[in-house]
């Protein structure tokens, strides 16, 4: 799509996405069934799930996403021995909308703040599309704080900045963002991280919606489309040390799996298994085949040799060995 049609695209989202009620404050998940606290973190208040002992894995989701985007991938891992941290990161979910506070160095201290208040000295971070890439700018920074990385997905590779981060930076951005606010655009939008939009639930799309209406969402979108760089990580993820577990999608459409080809070729202790069928969103689409690999990278460090992960057929670029 051009950046010409992109933002026609934004300014007629913008006038067609409807301002339904979201569901009430009961309704929004976890409810009942996790326990989450408001944590005031390096300056912003955050919507925190910290729950069971051992070592400590933490969920960093994706742009415009929140907690719920791991829904399926908690129980799991903390049954599996697990410390399980997850949060609202700053701009998302029913976490604090600051005016400033968005640039990649920004959520990389937010995210090893939260560690340290949290008193957890090392971690297993794992981190989708814009988490993605700020748990791996993390274990460029902080070796000593990352035991070892699993990145779904990630966003900071791109090889020049997309159309709509450019449309977001026009006179007109407010305007055009105010539109991605609509039950109807959230709806679309979260179908098409999916291989198969069919697999999007009503109920996924209310989830989704009620964090997107909550008052200033658009300041935090405009902020992070105008400070956040996505091809931040380019050349830089020699320099990990941890083990490094990359998951794609194979169908792909916001960040395609060659990206996660040419990543992985750049990793010096990473692995990368692709989903057949599997959108963007793969936690949320395929978390039958996710929780296997991630529970075996947990449990055994990267696959030895490739292929041998439970319940997932690879396309994998294995360098473990090397």
């Amino acid at each position: 799509m051009t950046p010409r049609r992109g933002a026609a695209a934004l300014l007629a989202l913008g006038v067609v996405g409807c301002r339904a009620s979201p569901i009430p404050v009961d309704e929004r998940w976890p409810g009942a069934t996790w326990e989450t606290r408001n944590r005031g973190i390096d300056g912003t208040t955050l919507r925190v799930l910290d729950t069971g002992a051992g070592p400590a894995v933490v969920f960093v989701h994706g742009l415009g996403a929140s907690i719920y985007a791991w829904r399926a991938i908690l129980r799991p891992t903390l049954e599996a021995g697990h410390r399980v941290v997850a949060f609202d990161n700053r701009g998302f979910g029913f976490s604090e909308r600051p005016d400033s506070g968005y640039s990649n160095a920004a959520y990389t201290r937010l995210l090893v703040a939260l560690l340290d208040s949290l008193g957890i000295a090392d971690a297993v971070l794992v981190g989708h599309s814009m988490g993605g890439a700020i748990s791996a700018q993390v274990a460029i920074d902080h070796p000593e704080r990352v035991r070892g990385l699993v990145l779904i997905g990630p966003a900071g590779y791109g090889v020049s900045e997309p159309w709509s981060l450019r449309v977001a930076r026009l006179p007109l951005a407010g305007r055009l963002l105010s539109g991605l606010r609509g039950r109807w655009t959230v709806a679309s939008l979260l179908r098409s991280t999916y291989g198969d939009p069919g697999r999007v639930t009503a109920a996924d799309v209310d989830q989704y919606y009620a964090t997107a209406a909550v008052p200033r969402s658009t300041v935090a979108l405009r902020g992070v489309f105008q400070a956040f760089r996505f091809d931040e990580l380019r050349g830089r993820l020699g320099r990990i040390q941890a083990p490094t577990l990359l998951i794609w999608g194979a169908q792909d459409r916001w960040i395609p799996l060659r990206l996660g080809e040419q990543m992985a070729l750049e990793l010096a202790n990473g692995a990368l298994v692709a989903i057949p069928g599997a959108g963007h969103d793969v936690q949320e689409e395929r978390p039958d085949e996710l929780v296997p690999t991630l529970l075996a990278f947990l449990r055994d460090g990267l696959p030895r040799p490739p292929g041998n992960l439970a319940a997932v057929t690879p396309r994998q670029i294995d360098k473990s060995t090397k």
